[in-house]
């Protein structure tokens, strides 16, 4: 399981230092947070001395940053967000995020905010969801330009080995391990940066009951074979194929559910080079139709899938579901797990 991190302060007077701990001990502590705070975060050290005011938030192509500030009430902290999909398994969602602010930012051809418009915004911190977003060769400010103009940075700890070419090997079984707790522990890691840990304590505890009452639902069910497949990401597939998701966060959220992924056991490279013979045999019991635009048809794009591929059992009992950003890492995994959960084993 991906290391979740635990916050423990570190004596009178000291910054409150947070470390690796096992997953499962990790949850936000619900009091108070000491200032300063002090933390590794993926090989750079982070002092925070009082909860950031002026955030920006990096595109990434991730929405689960932005959607973890808002279920935490932190839109205020907000002074740009970068950060959009446009489709949401919580459609509230949608009309949330496009409220934020944005600063006048524009992407530059690697679609995250150039260096010059983040040093010119002068935030007090820059949020990641990888550690690419702070590559100067794909033009973004470093952590160590970022440092040197007083702005602090954070990266999704469980994605530090994502554009680092000198992870470490516990960074990487992170990122090739992440999961639903992944999704919790950046909930928590905000609780103690910006002090709203009884927030993140309670929307924690509501999401992981969430998800185990499915998991208790579905204890002893056989385990169908689950595709999750975005036809609208069909850029992702060296074949053109619609982008088939697999390992990591996206196959927990499918065990959660009752079920287990159709590609089960292949990494993330396997979205890029999944073939259609592989994908026309594959054994697929439940279909789940991933959005990734507004203008996507849910029951159209359900139907091409379908009929490209009509010998799967999904296909011939019509066993379908739809999701969006719910089974990507974020606080919307529980959406997701029961969403899922409805077609793997209805009425159970």
């Amino acid at each position: 399981m991906a290391a979740l991190v635990a916050l423990t302060a570190a004596g009178c007077g000291a910054p409150e230092v947070v470390s690796a701990a096992p997953a499962e001990t990790v949850t936000a502590s619900g009091g108070r947070t000491t200032y300063p705070l002090s933390f590794d975060n993926c090989g750079t050290r982070v002092t925070f001395a009082k909860p950031p005011q002026r955030v920006l938030i990096l595109n990434g192509t991730s929405v689960g940053e932005v959607e973890s500030f808002i279920l935490l009430g932190l839109e205020k902290n907000i002074l740009a967000n970068a950060q959009s999909y446009g489709v949401s398994d919580d459609p509230s969602m949608i009309g949330k995020i496009r409220a934020l602010p944005t600063g006048g930012l524009t992407m530059n051809k690697n679609f995250d905010v150039p260096a010059e418009q983040v040093l010119k915004l002068k935030p007090d911190l820059v949020v990641s969801t990888w550690s690419g977003g702070f590559d100067a060769k794909q033009g973004f400010a470093t952590r160590e330009q970022l440092a040197a103009a007083g702005i602090t940075s954070l990266v999704n700890p469980v994605n530090c080995a994502m554009g680092k070419p000198e992870a470490t090997e516990e960074e990487k079984r992170a990122y090739s391990n992440q999961s639903i707790n992944s999704s919790l522990e950046f909930i928590g890691l905000l609780g103690r940066v910006f002090d709203v840990q009884p927030r993140a304590f309670d929307l924690i505890g509501k999401l992981r009951a969430r998800v185990q009452a499915v998991r208790d639902r579905v204890a002893g069910r056989p385990a169908k074979k689950v595709l999750i497949a975005y036809p609208g990401m069909s850029m992702m597939n060296a074949n053109g194929l619609p982008a088939v998701m697999t390992g990591g966060i996206y196959d927990d959220v499918i065990k959660a559910a009752g079920g287990v992924n159709a590609f089960a056991g292949q990494t993330a490279d396997a979205t890029r080079t999944l073939n259609k013979e592989q994908l026309a045999t594959a054994q697929v019991d439940v279909l789940v139709v991933g959005l990734f635009t507004p203008q996507e048809k849910e029951e159209e794009e359900a139907a091409k899938l379908m009929a490209a591929y009509p010998h799967w059992a999904a296909s011939k009992a019509r066993t379908y579901t739809l999701v969006s950003d719910g089974v990507y890492l974020g606080p919307l995994n529980a959406l997701a797990v029961e969403k899922i959960s409805k077609v793997v084993h209805p009425g159970d």
